[in-house]
């Protein structure tokens, strides 16, 4: 019998002992209920049983039918103004792949920093991690990689380059592309879902309201000092090269720049609405809102996405048509809602405080050690769970733990949010891992051995920024 068949009935079997057997002291009955739904979720989530977004559906069948929480309560988490800011980054995205844009943001990035062995790979890994900013993960790492294909090939073409030396620059090159995908995200409020869900947590847990400023404010810096720790890490101790200089590396720069032939006008248009969005939600919070002050960061993204649709692409065609716009993926869209609805449940069935109260084992622990053991758990949990599912799962439980204890639940919180998004290991860890993964110039092992370090390493920079940088940037 797989995992999945045993998950398919372990989850509903550990339901009903909770529902039936559990009573917690000064736990309510639709507390015990909340609970027991989760932990069905929970197991579904982590095996996979179900695609992850038809089990984030879960809550609207079972919260009302068991009390716990009202139906429309329910359904309204899956409409939560975030939803909405990451359907309009979605339609920019799309925008922004349609035309090639990201291609030539991307090249350009790569030729300006340099075209020798090393540079070429912080060229790509910068230009990576700037699009992952914007685009989702993925998306970013099955544009990116082609490129990187062909720079590979092009070494391998050389007679001056050694076997050996051009197997090395591949399993560089592949790695070096799925770590900045994961650390560029990081540093939006857009960039990786887990952000959002946290936003989201913080506005229906304590009604405050993350902008895309305060997040970037923490999260650029935490993202430029990983990637300069991958980038020291992959081409000085992981892989590091005999040859500086890579042969005809330029030139295929060159070539793929000319076969996109020059900016095209609607090349320029998504360019000119892509600058002025992302330079909406920086301002908004200290400057757009003098001047309007109901503007708001979901409000600019559905904006952009709407000009879009507006504005002409010659020969009768708009920027985007709905038809294109219909296939963002609205499985992470539901996989949103379903956490919001799980974190709704948590605080008004008076579980958060519950859970939070029997976790007194982690009294007296120091702060910063609290925090490096919520990172690593973190951080090996998401090696084989969604991030999405593992942030929606832990912040509702991290919370009230916090209070218990007495420290600021932001710490915590960020501290589970960041992690999730630093799974290095394996190639199910995260999509990006799987789209270089499926370049056949790495094997498990590879990833296994390189990506341990890795992720040790941004444990440790994930807690230190935490613990001294959090209360600096991220003021709330």
């Amino acid at each position: 019998m797989s995992y999945k068949r045993i998950g398919l009935l372990l989850g509903p079997i550990l339901f009903l002992l909770i529902h039936f057997f559990f009573s917690g002291e000064g736990l309510s009955s639709q507390g015990r209920d909340i609970l027991a739904v989760t932990v069905w979720i929970g197991v579904w989530w982590i095996l996979e049983v179900l695609p992850i977004a038809a089990t984030a559906l879960l809550p609207i069948v079972l919260f009302p039918m068991l009390g716990a929480l009202g139906l429309e309560e329910t359904t309204a988490n899956y409409g939560h103004k975030y939803v909405f800011l990451y359907m309009g980054g979605f339609m920019l995205a799309m925008a922004i792949e349609k035309w090639n844009l990201h291609k030539r943001i991307a090249l350009h990035i790569i030729r300006a920093i340099g075209t020798n062995m090393y540079t070429i790979v912080l060229g790509f890994m910068v230009a990576t991690a700037f699009l992952s900013m914007w685009i989702s993960n993925t998306a970013t790492a099955v544009m990116v990689m082609p490129m990187a294909i062909s720079i590979v090939k092009q070494l391998k073409d050389n007679p001056q380059t050694a076997k050996d030396e051009n197997a090395v620059f591949g399993k560089l090159l592949m790695l070096s592309i799925a770590y900045s995908a994961s650390i560029g995200g990081i540093a939006t409020l857009i960039g990786t879902p887990p952000n959002l869900v946290f936003a989201g947590f913080v506005q229906k847990a304590y009604g405050l309201d993350i902008s895309f400023w305060q997040w970037m404010k923490f999260g650029l810096p935490i993202s430029i000092l990983l990637l300069i720790l991958a980038w020291l890490y992959l081409t000085r101790i992981a892989y590091p090269l005999r040859q500086g200089r890579f042969p005809g590396g330029r030139e295929e720069i060159h070539r793929l720049i000319q076969e996109l032939g020059p900016m095209k006008r609607e090349e320029k248009i998504v360019m000119a609405v892509f600058v002025l969005t992302a330079l909406c939600w920086i301002t908004r919070s200290f400057l757009l809102q003098k001047i309007v002050p109901g503007i708001d960061d979901t409000i600019i993204a559905i904006g952009a996405a709407l000009v879009l649709f507006i504005l002409p692409a010659g020969k009768g065609r708009k920027m985007i048509k709905w038809e294109e716009a219909v296939q963002i993926p609205w499985g992470i869209i539901l996989l949103f809602g379903g956490g919001m609805a799980i974190a709704s449940g948590f605080e008004t069935s008076g579980l958060a405080i519950y859970l939070g109260s029997q976790m007194t084992f982690f009294d007296g622990l120091p702060l910063l050690t609290l925090i490096l053991l919520v990172i690593t758990c973190i951080n090996f949990l998401t090696e084989v769970t969604s991030n999405l599912a593992t942030t929606a799962m832990m912040l509702p439980v991290l919370a009230p733990l916090a209070v218990t204890l007495d420290v600021d639940p932001f710490v915590l919180m960020v501290a589970c949010t960041t992690a999730a998004s630093c799974a290095f290991m394996l190639p199910v860890a995260t999509p990006p891992n799987a789209v270089v993964f499926g370049s056949g110039y790495l094997r498990i092992p590879d990833m296994v051995r390189t990506g341990f370090l890795m992720n040790l390493i941004s444990i440790l920079v994930l807690a230190i920024a935490v613990y001294f940088l959090l209360p600096l940037f991220l003021k709330i």
